[in-house]
């Protein structure tokens, strides 16, 4: 089986910008995973490599589009 690939500056810089937008918002991580079913934590210490389409829920769940989440990064 194929290893996957992993940029760990981009997965850090993920986690950071989610951990940020969570925050800001004064969520847990028990809501947002008790709201989507996503286990932000594995996300926020970087032992997962995000899928664009976990990504895109987190973003819907947040309310901004991929394009305003990854400014800045």
């Amino acid at each position: 089986m194929k290893k996957q690939w992993r940029n760990d500056v981009l997965i850090e810089e993920i986690a950071r910008r989610l951990k940020d937008l969570r925050i800001g918002r004064g969520l847990s991580q028990e809501t947002v995973y008790f709201n989507t079913g996503i286990h932000i934590g594995k996300i926020e210490t970087e032992k997962y490599n995000i899928t664009v389409s976990t990504l895109s829920k987190l973003c819907d769940y947040y309310q901004i589009t991929l394009e305003e989440f990854f400014k800045g990064i």
